[in-house]
């Protein structure tokens, strides 16, 4: 079976290998897969990457169909899509549940929920997760719909062309601030982290703070992507989340304060600027 087609018009003569790997940004590991189980044509007609392209051919390469692992177990969890085109789908996460299936939580997660919603318009594919979020974080997350699409994000967040934007909520006013602190895994424990001279570079921008009934809402950007972040780095600056017990937050909310508010990047198929924007949640409002 065959599955996700791109196709491009060459500009120049070059051979048929560097434009593939250049121009269209296939990966060495997926040409590989595309020679033996898809397909490759110029002009309608298969050719190999030893083939030289002149300006004006068009090239067509289809990836091989994918399936989802055959452990995944889809879900009826109604999804709230923010965005959906023939590669990518934008869904705002609540909070409470997990990204992807773990031991913990095998099956009531965003990506069975996104499996099921698969099923049901019929796309048969597996679950391309691109940003994750922690089980009491909401808001964007986004799912390439196939893997060729997912190793162009991929090379988006390298490139640090993925913008993403968080909203959180603290009790007192945060002057905006540039945190450039390295996080490690905190002494004894598997999930809680901490600020530490031998840890992973860490940068987080407080772009903005502004008055939110009794509390400070926060707009933060992040420049990298550390486990548990915009958490850490808060309680380092001395302003912990509001309901982020595991950071010393007070305990006035089911879930730590954080929500996923917007993406932006250029589309990696269309070359489209692409905002995503999932609307504040109402536990935020109610705090």
């Amino acid at each position: 079976m065959q599955g996700f087609t791109i196709r491009r018009v060459v500009e120049k003569e070059s051979p048929l290998r560097d434009f593939l790997m250049q121009d269209m940004g296939i990966s060495r590991k997926m040409l590989t897969l595309v020679k033996y189980e898809g397909k490759i044509e110029v002009n309608g007609v298969a050719r190999t990457v030893r083939h030289n392209l002149e300006q004006g051919d068009e090239v067509e390469v289809t990836f091989p169909e994918e399936s989802p692992s055959t452990e995944m177990v889809a879900s009826n969890r109604l999804l709230r899509i923010l965005y959906e085109d023939d590669a990518l789908l934008a869904v705002d996460k609540p909070a409470g549940i997990a990204t992807i299936p773990s031991r913990l939580h095998p099956t009531d997660t965003l990506a069975n929920a996104v499996l099921g919603y698969y099923k049901q318009i019929g796309l048969p594919s597996a679950i391309h997760v691109v940003n994750r979020l922690d089980r009491d974080t909401s808001g964007v997350v986004l799912f390439a719909k196939f893997g060729f699409v997912h190793h162009r994000f991929s090379e988006l967040q390298k490139a640090n062309k993925l913008m993403r934007s968080y909203m959180a909520l603290v009790e007192e006013e945060v002057v905006p601030q540039t945190i450039d602190a390295p996080i490690g895994r905190a002494e004894g424990s598997i999930m809680e982290r901490v600020v530490t001279e031998d840890g992973q570079r860490a940068v987080t921008h407080v772009l903005a703070c502004q008055k939110f009934g009794s509390d400070f809402l926060l707009t933060i950007r992040l420049e990298t992507g550390r486990t548990h972040q915009i958490r850490v780095h808060l309680r380092h600056i001395g302003h912990p989340l509001i309901g982020d017990s595991m950071y010393g937050g007070v305990n006035r909310m089911d879930r730590h304060a954080l929500h996923s508010a917007s993406a932006r990047f250029i589309h990696p198929l269309t070359g489209e600027d692409i905002f995503i924007e999932a609307p504040i949640p109402e536990d935020f409002i109610r705090t």
